[in-house]
């Protein structure tokens, strides 16, 4: 295994290097995750402030997918005021909304993503780089640039995905425990059902809401009121006779709970396979 230092920023990428996450332990030696989520949220803040300082109007905007947590699209959201847009899952469904912006953020919570600049928007900026009389101005276009520059917009790149974050964490002076305190997950809980036939279930509202088989979703809007800042959705899977489950909450057991209880539903209203879900 690693052996990791107490605040020691550490970060890993998959087999073909396209996801990447972050990650620590502390001093009380409990094991931090930087998801996906965070480092669309870290990468968000950093042009959000460059944005601002070149002083045009380039529409930025942040693309998840109902995985995100829901801390995430609460921060980007009331927080940062950056406009958050929730699409199907799958990084194809991402990167076609993010091409709807002057700049657009995706990453899916598992590291998977990039950041998309218009052609438009590229435009503007290099010119700006080059061209404006404004000092302050000129400079925040020059990190822009190269940032266009650092970041792979074809597809999630781990490798050019971390440089990209090394760099704001330097240009910031910030450390990866304050990168992680922007915002607290919520504790969440991902189940499987064996179905039938993972058809049956259909869904809308980027996989948010199930609009069959009939009473399923009023069902989950019941389960879901019992519980603070709960939310759960049902999808089926896209390779094997399943349906995913997803649920957060407040609180771990709450959302364990919640979860358990959704996946009943769906076992009951959506044909389940073999014995039902146990706790």
């Amino acid at each position: 295994g690693l052996d990791m230092k107490p605040n020691e920023r550490c970060c890993s990428f998959d087999g073909d290097a396209d996801r990447i996450v972050y990650y620590y332990k502390d001093t009380a030696g409990h094991f931090h995750l930087i998801d996906g989520d965070k480092i669309a949220t870290l990468i968000s803040i950093f042009l959000k402030e460059l944005l601002a300082k070149v002083g045009r109007t380039l529409k930025m905007a942040v693309v998840q997918t109902a995985y995100a947590n829901g801390s995430s699209t609460r921060y980007l959201e009331e927080t940062l005021k950056v406009p958050v847009h929730c699409v199907k899952t799958g990084v194809k469904h991402l990167h076609h909304k993010a091409q709807e912006f002057d700049v657009g953020v995706y990453f899916e919570a598992n590291g998977h993503g990039t950041v998309l600049f218009s052609k438009a928007a590229e435009t503007q900026i290099r010119q700006l780089a080059k061209e404006e009389k404004d000092d302050e101005k000129r400079e925040a276009a020059k990190v822009l640039e190269n940032m266009i520059d650092l970041i792979n917009q074809t597809v999630g790149d781990a490798v050019s995905d971390m440089l990209v974050i090394e760099a704001i964490l330097a240009l910031k002076g910030l450390t990866v425990q304050q990168w992680d305190a922007l915002y607290t997950d919520l504790p969440n809980r991902l189940l499987k059902v064996q179905d039938a036939d993972r058809r049956v279930i259909d869904t809308a509202d980027a996989e948010r809401r199930a609009v069959a088989p009939p009473g399923l979703q009023e069902k989950i809007d019941g389960l879901v009121q019992k519980y603070r800042l709960s939310r759960a959705f049902v999808r089926p899977s896209g390779t094997e006779d399943v349906v995913r489950i997803y649920a957060e909450a407040d609180t771990q057991e709450n959302a364990d709970a919640l979860a358990h209880e959704v996946s009943l539903a769906v076992y009951h209203l959506a044909g389940g396979r073999g014995a039902p879900p146990q706790p």
